[in-house]
């Protein structure tokens, strides 16, 4: 006869681990001696063995006692079962391995690969930092809204993102952020802005411009998103409205809002104080020119 620390030692497992199977009713309690202590035989180790092997296995306790207590058939079916329930674990397992080892690369851990590689062309593009965010803010909920269109979408980018035009788009917002909202780029970008997107209409279709096909809320979020990351889109949108198109995250193509004569006439101002500061700043450069050139070489002392 063993002692509990003898058939633990046989059987592989600890003594508190012996204690714990007897608590959940695994393993039968024996007879004692006259001492009170333990005694346990060779069919112990046996039972106690194969509870460790199945505790090993992954096999839950609750589900050890049916397995002890099954015929061959069940036993094997049971075992098929785990075997399926460990496999599907594994593979979430993996998989958060997979979201874990993302982490370090920032976007790719919310974003489809091919976003990712998009905002990284824009930065190569020279687009500031502010936008880049902006655009990857905007895509984190739509990707997770619409996963199974982000493919098409982003195939549709990448041939826009092509055009010499958007790019200057682009890269002229990001001149204008930190700027006002009356500053003539934002004025000459609407213009530019909007004759673009219309002339992608006329001759690619509306669907072309923008079929998101979004609820109302959702894109009213998006554009808030937008609007706090890059301040100066809020005016560009207003400008815009003027111009036959609104919307931010979803374009609409709307009757042109009539300018009032004391809008058209800021616009005029704002044209007129940016060309002749650009006038200045040239006839400038030139006197300089100038002036150095009458004042010949200079003499030594």
């Amino acid at each position: 006869m063993l002692t509990i620390g003898e058939l633990a030692s046989y059987a592989g497992v600890t003594v508190r681990a012996v204690r714990h199977y007897h608590a959940k009713g695994l393993l039968p309690e024996p007879a004692r001696d006259r001492s009170g202590y333990r005694r346990y035989d060779a069919g112990a180790v046996v039972e106690l063995i194969k509870i460790r092997t199945l505790a090993e296995a992954g096999v839950p306790l609750a589900r050890v006692r049916e397995l002890l207590r099954a015929d061959e058939e069940e036993f094997a079916a049971a075992v098929a079962d785990i075997d399926r329930r460990l496999r599907a674990e594994i593979r979430e397992r993996q998989r958060h391995r997979e979201r874990i080892a993302r982490l370090a690369a920032g976007d790719n851990l919310v974003l489809p690969r091919e976003v990712v590689e998009f905002l990284d062309r824009l930065r190569a593009l020279g687009v500031d930092e502010r936008i880049v965010q902006a655009e990857r803010d905007g895509w984190i909920p739509l990707a997770a809204h619409s996963p199974e269109r982000v493919p098409e979408w982003m195939a549709r980018k990448r041939e826009q993102i092509a055009d010499p035009q958007l790019i200057d788009f682009y890269l002229t917002l990001s001149q204008a952020l930190d700027r006002t909202d009356d500053d003539p780029r934002l004025v000459e970008l609407a213009d530019k802005v909007a004759a673009y997107i219309t002339r992608m209409a006329d001759e690619q279709g509306e669907d072309y411009v923008d079929d998101t096909d979004m609820e109302p809320p959702f894109v009213k979020l998006m554009d808030t998103l937008a609007f706090d990351t890059v301040p100066p889109a809020r005016r560009l949108i207003e400008l815009l409205k003027q111009r036959g198109w609104t919307g931010w995250t979803k374009l609409e193509r709307v009757q042109p809002e009539p300018r009032s004569a004391a809008d058209a006439q800021d616009e005029q101002d704002t044209r007129s104080r940016h060309g002749s500061r650009r006038g200045r700043e040239s006839g400038g450069r030139r006197s300089a020119g100038l002036d150095a050139s009458e004042q010949g070489p200079s003499q030594p002392r």
